[in-house]
């Protein structure tokens, strides 16, 4: 196992043993240990009696244990750490296997193979211990439901992401020259997601008609994964390979021989009911690297919001007093992997701006994707500085909390610009779209449309979180300096 999975691993396990230990030293002494005394412990409380037996068992059975050990609180702890051991080296805990045939798109079956196994561990130690018959029933059996959805929780990334925004059954796929009785249609890659299309009849080795009719999808789905059945054919052409390489989705290709590849990249093989599945899954957001994005801008979110909603609440005034309302204006945007959402904005132009955008192209300084006017004639005067200094922006910080956007990213762009980008500016789409991001701390006030092809560009091939803090430290600094130097 690698070194990187190894401290996955760990930092799971020691999350897992601490919060697990201290929930149920909690949950035990305020709900299943009852306060009053015994009726049949000599006069004892139910804690007292519990501690009893303890010492009667130690001096039985583990004299050579310490007596400050002997406390219902470490034997909890020790317990968690001899299921979690348990939990661990069973297969079906730690390792999903999207390769692997399911026709349930629940998570039910997983539920209920963690409960019985946690309900029989806990049961066995608290009648080892003499417990069970000291606390409460009805207590216990709520515990009982209570601990498998923890566990559930932290499984695998993939639970997690969902709670945070990013749920795989909201995820898309499409086919070619799969059939719609293919057993390996209930592959659990496949059940979790949402066929969109089946293409079929499709000659593969036509590159330029695979890659097209992936980027039309592209352009108008939320596409996650794609997947390619090659029957006979045991390779991909050159230009075919290293665009679904860097297409950052997660592609599975079906085939009858072990596929080779012309680039060394990273790829897992299996081999299912004869025929071979390669897979590799390039999606530059995803998993455990989503979820600590998302944990960073939740936190750094609601600070940020609480640090500046005196001066949103003046600026809704503001703007109230220079033409009306509304004050905050939904503007739809596309966002990671093509998902439309409405991005908020102080509004600083006239109420009809977006309308009069044709009537204005002549004007744009940008012939390509961005549009921006010099002197923009739609903006109401007064607002300028809001624009200058990113201000109009603040309320964009509930899109960060939504998970539309992130503190760090692409700015995302209408339908419209979206439908312009080629087939390398797609990749855009598969991170989350920004606040801030490269172009803004090095050219922020730029409007050639090559200029955010780089940045863009190098942010997605280059994107770490340790990138994104560069990112959000120089920003203040780009705000009132054109001579900010970039990363």
């Amino acid at each position: 196992m690698k070194l990187s999975s190894l401290l996955k691993y760990g930092i799971r396990f020691l999350t897992l043993q601490i919060s697990l230990t201290y929930f149920l030293i909690y949950f035990l002494n305020n709900f299943l240990i009852s306060s009053e005394r015994c009726d049949n412990c000599a006069g004892f409380s139910f804690r007292m009696q519990i501690d009893n037996n303890l010492w009667e068992d130690r001096n039985r059975f583990f004299s050579f244990v310490d007596e400050k050990f002997i406390n219902i609180e470490i034997f909890i702890g020790v317990f968690v750490f001899l299921f979690l051991i348990l939990l661990y080296s069973t297969k079906f805990y730690t390792y999903v296997n999207e390769l692997s045939y399911s026709l349930d798109r629940s998570y039910l079956d997983e539920y209920f193979s963690i409960y019985l196994l946690w309900t029989s561990s806990f049961v066995v130690f608290l009648t080892i211990f003499r417990v069970a018959n000291l606390i409460s029933r009805g207590y216990l059996i709520i515990l009982t439901f209570v601990i498998p959805v923890f566990l559930l929780f932290f499984r695998n990334s993939e639970f997690l992401s969902s709670l945070l925004g990013r749920s795989v059954t909201n995820e898309n796929f499409i086919s070619f020259n799969l059939e719609e009785d293919s057993g390996f249609r209930n592959l659990r890659i496949m059940t979790f997601r949402n066929n969109i299309q089946s293409i079929n009849g499709v000659d593969i080795n036509n590159s330029d008609l695979v890659m097209n009719e992936i980027d039309k999808l592209n352009k108008k789905i939320n596409l996650n994964l794609i997947i390619l059945n090659f029957k006979t054919q045991s390779h991909l052409s050159k230009v075919l390979e290293e665009y679904l390489v860097n297409l950052n989705k997660k592609i599975l290709i079906i085939s009858k021989q072990p596929m080779k590849f012309n680039n060394n990249f990273l790829f897992r093989e299996e081999v299912l009911s004869g025929n071979y599945l390669t897979y590799f899954n390039n999606d530059i957001q995803y998993g455990s690297k989503y979820i600590l994005k998302r944990f960073l801008d939740i936190v750094l979110g609601s600070i940020a919001i609480v640090f500046f909603s005196p001066i949103m609440i003046l600026l809704v005034l503001y703007i109230f007093y220079l033409d009306g309302g509304p004050t905050v204006i939904r503007q739809n945007r596309v966002g990671l992997h093509g998902v439309q959402f409405s991005m908020y904005k102080f509004r600083t132009m006239k109420n009809n701006a977006h309308e009069l955008r044709a009537d204005l192209e002549e004007l744009n300084r940008n012939d390509k994707v961005i549009f921006k006017i010099e002197n923009d004639p739609r903006i109401i005067k007064g607002t300028n500085f809001l624009r200058n200094f990113s201000l109009d922006e603040l309320p964009q910080l509930f899109n960060v909390l939504k998970g539309n956007m992130s503190i760090v990213g692409p700015r995302p762009l209408f339908d419209e610009d979206t439908n312009l980008f080629n087939q390398n500016y797609m990749r855009r789409l598969n991170v989350l779209p920004g606040i801030t991001g490269l172009l803004q701390i090095n050219e922020r006030n730029t409007s050639d449309f090559e200029t955010w092809y780089k940045y863009d560009i190098e942010y997605i091939e280059n994107w770490s979180l340790y990138l994104d803090l560069k990112i959000i430290f120089k920003t203040p600094f780009a705000l009132f300096s054109s001579k900010i130097k970039g990363i």
